[in-house]
């Protein structure tokens, strides 16, 4: 915390999924370097990855009806009870962290309501008296890069020495027994998007090629993945489905000499751990904005494919062809090539 921090309460904004907030990172970093409290308002799906980042002091969940891809209905109890809880902070800073495609406005207005004192966001449309801070950029800069410029705009910059990439809090928890202490890669089939997923049958051949090239292979996912990693783990593999928490798969990554995963959140888990990553990219979002950040990565899928742009949670094209024509041996040939780059 400095120059005239001593004193600032500021509040955080990024109300969507885990990796989201995870790019969220450096710029919730400039903020508290200048913060005396830094308070972090998230989505549920996204608290987990916010409680892992440096600079945040405190977690207020809550699910925004206009973010939430399954959204709640609207109450009018809910959003008072959010704008009193948001009032008790007295928070004289916000900034508001969106993607391109959504609007800071509806969250604005709350704040609004709720006295913050001073609000800035990335905004197309015109905010009215709802942002004292109205940023514009160029849409096709890395999410990590959006967020930072924002912070600059607002007065809020990074602290000499940190070099803006994406980071967790440390210590991690010791995962060894999940691990074992040999070398190994980490293979992640699931996504929180199914068009952004590189098919199971897919997964599943890229470990048995994986570790026929003598490369011990970790599956990953969630509990609720399990009969999804256990499928592709099969019996080459060593399935760690369900059995880490968001903390826990962060050393699991960062234990990994590549980690291969689609365009989701343990990609930039995988980054703020510093692990080289072979992304399987579905271009139905920008590359340029979503690739992992500040890592070496390789980015296999078919980048011009029929469903460029689309932002398709469904794969609109038969067959899902930008990535099932991905094939176990380009992964098997990405996972070396990044693994002899790191080891030079």
């Amino acid at each position: 915390m400095s120059d005239g921090g001593a004193e600032r309460r500021s509040l955080v904004v990024r109300l969507d999924n885990a990796g989201d907030v995870l790019l969220a990172g450096p710029a919730v970093r400039a903020v508290a370097a200048h913060s005396a409290r830094v308070t972090m308002l998230v989505g549920p799906h996204g608290e987990a990855a916010a409680r892992l980042l440096p600079g945040v002091d405190e977690v207020v969940v809550w699910r925004a009806p206009w973010v939430d891809l399954r959204p709640p209905p609207v109450h009018r109890g809910e959003i008072d009870a959010l704008v009193d809880r948001l009032a008790d902070g007295r928070f004289d800073e916000a900034l508001i962290l969106t993607s391109f495609h959504q609007s800071p406005l509806p969250t604005a207005l709350l704040l609004r309501l709720a006295g913050v004192a001073r609000t800035a966001a990335i905004s197309v449309d015109y905010p009215g008296a709802l942002l004292d801070v109205r940023h514009r950029l160029d849409d096709d800069v890395p999410e990590a890069e959006r967020g930072l410029s924002l912070a600059r705009a607002a007065g809020f910059a990074l602290p000499p020495g940190d070099d803006g990439r994406l980071a967790v809090r440390a210590p991690l928890p010791d995962v060894r027994h999940l691990t074992g202490e040999d070398r190994y890669v980490v293979l992640h089939p699931g996504a929180s998007v199914p068009a952004r997923a590189w098919p199971a049958r897919r997964c599943a051949e890229a470990v048995e090629e994986l570790t026929g090239r003598g490369w011990r292979t970790l599956v990953t996912g969630t509990a609720g993945e399990r009969d999804l990693t256990a499928r592709v783990a099969g019996r080459a593999g060593v399935d760690l489905g369900g059995r880490t928490g968001m903390a826990e798969l962060a050393a699991v990554l960062a234990g990994a000499a590549v980690v291969v995963v689609g365009n989701t959140g343990p990609a930039h888990l995988a980054a703020a751990v510093r692990t080289p990553v072979v992304s399987l990219f579905a271009p139905v979002v920008p590359a340029a904005r979503w690739a992992p950040y500040g890592v070496p990565y390789v980015l296999l899928g078919d980048q011009d494919a029929a469903c460029r742009d689309t932002r398709a949670r469904e794969c609109p094209i038969d067959g899902h062809p930008c990535l099932s024509e991905v094939t176990a041996q380009e992964v098997a040939d990405s996972v070396e090539k990044l693994a002899i780059e790191v080891s030079r």
